[in-house]
């Protein structure tokens, strides 16, 4: 309006110092009553004359891993918002601006300057960590260890480890930075190595597939052995059959799986009913003239070891002139069927009833000798 006295910045060039207090007061009389919309050049000129001293500012903090261009633009972004909150009533706005700016910077350096995530908790342990290392490096002419660095602070060694261990995390080595000298290998080609596990990802991937057209016994199986490094034996008590029963189960299983990761289709799963029959114990006895004949078929295991037991006390009871004991159809003794076997034979020698094996599969016949069963002739 003409007529009308206004107070105005003036601009730097015209003043000898910098007195921001007087022309921040000089700014808070100039938009008094005036609209939000026509404040904006006094709001521009008030930053525009307080630029260098937040330059300053900003040197201050050059040296610590931050170009000063960006540091320059903290310290102006915190200059804003400096100037955006000034209220005459409460004080000095040098000293404001100051606190402002300054606490800009350092939040920048707290939140935009790590290479990796740490907690804020550790950050500002890694700054008194690097505070208390410059005094007593001071005081002891050396470099302090762990344990005076935490009974400086009053914390345990473990932070203090991990407060330097996460201090590398703040400006990590590129993988592009050249290795030195004139070599154009870089960081990254020295890092790592080729992972022969990757060829073994498709057949891993099938596998898991596969594993669950399993039955549970079966797959329950293959995880006790495999995975939990259980042993025959200790599978065959967890399911309460004989140790040569679950070794047919792993090779039934194991085949299956073979055929299936080599065809485009898995062959369909037998549901076990000819594999449950032929482990199954089978006695039987027959008289044959003035001889018995105990014929053995399937697995004796813990199940048909008093099966085996019975039939074997009660030919040698009768006084026959001979009891053969035929041993074709038998799968695999456990050591209760082998125990009955001898029950058998010990029962033969007190009566004096002549008691022969015959035809004595390979296996079984490697499980005799391990128990060391008394040999007969076929």
């Amino acid at each position: 309006m003409f007529g009308q006295t206004t107070t105005s910045t003036p601009p730097p060039t015209e003043r000898g110092l910098e007195d921001l207090d007087a022309a921040a007061l000089a700014y808070a009389a100039r938009i008094e009553g005036l609209p939000p919309e026509r404040r904006q050049e006094a709001r521009d000129d008030l930053v525009r004359f307080a630029l260098p001293f937040a330059g300053r500012l900003a040197r201050r903090y050059r040296g610590r891993g931050e170009p000063l261009e960006d540091l320059e633009q903290v310290a102006r972004l915190g200059l804003v918002n400096a100037v955006d909150r000034y209220d005459p009533e409460r004080g000095s706005f040098t000293a404001y601006a100051a606190i402002t700016i300054v606490g800009e910077i350092k939040r920048h350096f707290r939140d935009r300057t790590w290479g990796v995530h740490v907690p804020r908790r550790l950050r500002d342990l890694i700054l008194e960590v690097g505070q208390a290392t410059a005094a007593l490096t001071s005081e002891l002419s050396r470099a302090p260890t762990v344990a005076e660095l935490a009974e400086r602070l009053e914390t345990p060694e473990e932070e203090i480890l991990a407060a330097l261990e996460s201090a590398a995390g703040y400006s990590p080595a590129s993988l592009n930075a050249p290795v030195g000298g004139e070599s154009s290998a870089e960081f990254g080609d020295l890092v790592g190595e080729s992972d022969n596990a990757l060829e073994s990802v498709d057949d891993r991937v099938t596998v898991s597939g596969l594993l669950h057209r399993l039955p549970w016994r079966e797959r329950r199986i293959l995880a006790m052995r495999f995975y939990g490094n259980q042993t025959q034996a200790e599978i065959a008590a967890r399911f309460g059959i004989s140790q040569m029963h679950v070794s047919r189960l792993l090779s039934r299983a194991l085949t299956w799986l073979r055929q299936a990761m080599l065809a485009d289709a898995p062959p369909q799963w037998q549901n076990g009913a000819a594999e449950a029959d032929t482990a199954r114990t089978k006695i039987s006895v027959k008289q044959n003239g003035d001889r018995v004949v105990v014929e053995v078929g399937g697995e004796v295991d813990r199940e048909g070891a008093d099966q085996l037991r019975r039939a074997m006390l009660e030919a040698v009871t009768g006084q026959p002139a001979e009891v053969v004991v035929d041993l074709v159809g038998a799968g695999g003794f456990d050591a209760g069927g082998i125990a009955a076997l001898m029950a058998g034979q010990e029962a033969a020698a007190r009566t004096g009833v002549p008691l022969r094996l015959t035809r004595v599969q390979p296996a079984v016949r490697r499980s005799l000798a391990a128990a060391s069963v008394p040999p007969t002739r076929d």
